[in-house]
């Protein structure tokens, strides 16, 4: 197999797993047992792991509490921070977010209608960018919270935070970025934010693990989900994982030393693919802003006559979808896409490919020749 699927997870790296297999079996204590080395080991474990994190996006590890992942991470962000406001007798009820952000935030922003907030969507360009208009123009209503990703999931585009979180903390807003796509993939500073959120699996780390960066002065503060021990300073109970926060740190470790080597080295891949598709399907578009996007993502519209699903069912070998996972088993057109302009049958015509730390060169060839198969036998059935 082929893997060009990167942007719905990634390969768990062999350090990483190599980390984490001493804490399944020889030192399998409880992070949260006090008193005896086992408890200990475990504790200390995952504080290195936390700073490491921490580290990956300057942080300070008192900032960072680890969640399941970045579903649960943009969960407590959202929700969180919207009903602590609340609590607190804040009359700002307005909670802005973007057309393309990922499902867990739309739901999330349209759940808290039902207790009173008023969601905003914003639209963005055919470029996948918001407009920092519209966020200005929406912020004109006094808002509890703005959340915009950091870089989308289906087309890595990045989004300029640093502007949008200025105009949002100007509005006296709260600002949370879905960051899952950008970390480890990317500089990346958490300065610019109140709330960011994180997911191991897209960085070579294991899945199951994430944290949500919560800014420590001025505090941000958050009503937790659900009630329990009180671990992770009362925002997340529950015992942690220590083998997948070990792991997570590992991978957090692993980018930092790695992310100047690597993004020139996936742009070379990307551009090596991308030239050798557009040889073989003359008309293909690239969705998205080309200039801001991350290293390793693409998102392709191929010329009429070339269905998406037809192109992967032609292509068993190849790894690669035609949207988000989180929404993967829907059979509508990508939301991402249409909220970009496209319409139903432009949507149906695209395909993400994303590689990553473990693509090769010679797997691009052969990706390519298998394409190349793939576009003749389309041309010859129609």
């Amino acid at each position: 197999m082929i893997y060009l699927d990167n942007q719905a997870t990634t390969r768990c790296d062999p350090e990483v797993v190599s980390a984490m297999l001493p804490w399944f079996s020889e030192h399998y204590g409880n992070p949260h047992s006090e008193g005896h080395k086992a408890g200990d080991l475990a504790a200390e474990a995952v504080e290195n792991a936390r700073a490491a994190v921490a580290s990956l996006i300057g942080a300070t590890p008192r900032e960072i509490v680890f969640t399941s992942g970045a579903t649960e991470a943009n969960n407590l962000a959202i929700k969180g921070a919207a009903r602590h406001l609340a609590r607190q007798g804040s009359e700002r009820r307005r909670l802005i977010t973007v057309a393309t952000e990922h499902k867990c935030v739309l739901e999330s922003v349209r759940d808290l209608a039902a207790e009173g907030f008023e969601p905003v969507i914003l639209p963005v360009c055919r470029d996948g960018l918001v407009s920092a208009r519209d966020l200005s123009v929406a912020l004109e209503v006094p808002t509890a919270l703005v959340s915009i990703m950091s870089v989308n999931n289906e087309t890595g585009v990045i989004q300029n935070i640093e502007t949008l979180s200025a105009l949002t903390r100007q509005a006296g807003a709260l600002f949370h970025t879905d960051a899952a796509q950008a970390a480890g993939k990317m500089s990346l500073t958490c300065a610019s934010s109140d709330l960011m959120s994180l997911s191991a699996h897209k960085f070579y780390g294991p899945k199951g693990i994430g944290a949500l960066y919560v800014r420590h002065k001025p505090r941000t503060r958050l009503q937790p989900l659900f009630s329990g021990g009180g671990q992770e300073r009362g925002l997340r109970s529950g015992t942690l994982p220590t083998p997948l926060i070990v792991g997570f740190g590992e991978a957090a470790r692993l980018a930092q030393k790695a992310l100047s080597g690597e993004a020139p080295r996936l742009e070379g891949l990307r551009a090596q693919l991308l030239e050798g598709l557009e040889r073989l399907f003359p008309g293909l578009v690239v969705n998205g802003a080309q200039a801001r996007r991350i290293a390793g993502a693409l998102n392709l519209m191929f010329p009429p006559g070339y269905a998406a699903r037809d192109i992967m069912a032609a292509l068993p070998d190849i790894a690669l979808s035609t949207g988000s996972a989180c929404s993967s088993a829907e059979i509508t057109p990508s939301y991402v896409l249409t909220a970009m302009g496209l319409d139903a049958k432009d949507a149906a015509r695209c395909l993400r490919l994303s590689v990553g730390r473990f693509t090769s060169t010679p797997e691009i060839v052969q990706a390519l020749e298998e394409f190349g198969l793939a576009a003749r036998e389309a041309r010859r059935a129609s």
